[in-house]
């Protein structure tokens, strides 16, 4: 078999198309090997935005990265016609091994795509000799399309909103995911309330009226985006358990911190080290752990007082009926705001006035643990990646890995 034969194959090249010359340069550094592809003689042509028929304008060399021929770095290279288009004026021909714009064969780039799910920019930089604007370039095509492919319409039934920092000093983007399929269906560059709006607003009619619950925390800007956007927004918003029992652990140490720099004026040290016994659960401490705690928390501290306040709270969750948890949460917080604790008596506030929200997630079922469990993994992206200077970059890795999309061109040649 002749070597245009061969790379006519191995390319998937086919009629109007076709291999003309092969051509080695093993001086160049790295070495390469340029294919030469025309399109035939005669060959109709049309505009690639409206198929329409028309004639050619000129053509321009174009050259594409394919996949190595062994050690030898493979350039495809065709003269590409241009066409006259009455509506969308001089356009360039589409060719079947690449999409518009880039520089790499559809066959390149998914072995990009492959490589950069499994390992960082750099790596993958240093593996094919790319710039890391080259590589930039591949994913955010890949994102366009994969974001293009979703469906226009799908609903999503169970939505987790949730923030994370994109840096240090307040600088966060905000995380939408479905809680059913588990991929992040939006990222806002921030968690202002104007934001969130416009991205609800972006949703259809239909999609809007579909969401059956929100499990968030209790941000204003997310809660009132929410209440203006969604129908029946009141009985959907849930206030997620993890981030109630952060502010009901929050009490507890500000409680235990007040207690044990009294304690240390009166020489007394019983609470040094303590911190992290009243934040655990017992049953995950070890037996060592179990019978130092015992001792504390069935002691008349102050600290284990605002522990039980927070246990029984905790065991709130556990209703099924919205009357009885409202029954349960309102004895709960006549307790919490009668114990004399004032951190606890502000955290008491706080549930109480969101009180609604809780109900809610309690009734639903609601929970943004899987929001959590997306924070954790896009936190290994930051530290893969030694964090991000730029926020779209962050924004796009969070797409690429976790938005559960299809990132690959089509077709593939």
């Amino acid at each position: 078999m002749r070597d245009k034969d061969l790379y006519q194959k191995i390319l998937g090249i086919e009629s109007p198309w076709r291999v003309t010359d092969v051509e080695l340069f093993l001086e160049a550094s790295p070495g390469q090997v340029i294919v030469h592809v025309e399109l035939e003689d005669g060959t109709p042509l049309s505009c690639p935005h409206c198929g329409r028929q028309v004639p050619g304008y000129d053509k321009r060399q174009k050259r594409w990265r394919h996949l190595d021929t062994c050690q030898y770095q493979t350039i495809l290279s065709a003269q590409i016609p241009r066409v006259e288009c009455p509506e969308h004026k001089i356009v360039q021909t589409r060719v079947p091994w690449a999409e518009p714009g880039s520089r790499f064969t559809a066959m390149f780039e998914s072995l990009v795509i492959n490589w950069l799910k499994a390992t960082t920019t750099s790596a993958v930089a240093q593996q094919f000799n790319l710039s890391w604007s080259a590589i930039d370039g591949i994913m955010q095509r890949a994102i366009d399309r994969g974001l293009a492919r979703r469906e226009a319409e799908a609903t999503h039934k169970h939505l987790g909103l949730d923030e994370i920092a994109f840096k240090k000093r307040h600088n966060y983007v905000s995380i939408v995911t479905d809680r059913e399929t588990g991929h992040v269906v939006h990222v806002a560059r921030d968690r202002k309330k104007e934001t969130i709006k416009s991205w609800y607003a972006s949703l259809s009619e239909a999609q809007r009226t579909g969401i059956q619950s929100i499990a968030m925390d209790m941000w204003p800007a997310y809660i009132e985006a929410t209440l203006a956007a969604i129908p029946d927004a009141e009985h959907k918003i849930s206030f997620d358990k993890f981030h109630v029992a952060k502010y009901l652990n929050d009490g507890v140490n500000a409680v235990r911190k007040q207690e044990h720099k009294a304690l240390l004026k009166e020489g007394n040290g019983i609470l040094k080290g303590s911190k992290y016994f009243w934040q655990m659960n017992p049953e995950n401490m070890s037996t060592k752990q179990r019978r130092a705690f015992k001792e504390l928390r069935e002691s008349r501290l102050r600290t284990a007082r605002a522990w039980a306040i927070k246990e029984t709270a905790m065991d709130s969750w556990h209703y099924i009926s919205r009357t009885w948890a409202k029954k349960a949460w309102l004895r709960w917080y006549g307790w919490a705001i009668r114990s004399r604790l004032e951190p606890m008596k502000k955290v008491a506030r706080m549930i109480k006035k969101h009180l609604w929200g809780i109900l809610n997630a309690i009734v639903l079922r609601a929970t943004n643990a899987l929001a959590e469990s997306i924070n954790s993994k896009i936190n290994m992206i930051k530290a893969r990646c030694r964090g991000f200077r730029n926020k779209q970059r962050f924004i796009n890795a969070i797409y690429f890995h976790l938005g559960g999309l299809d990132l690959y061109p089509r077709p593939v040649c």
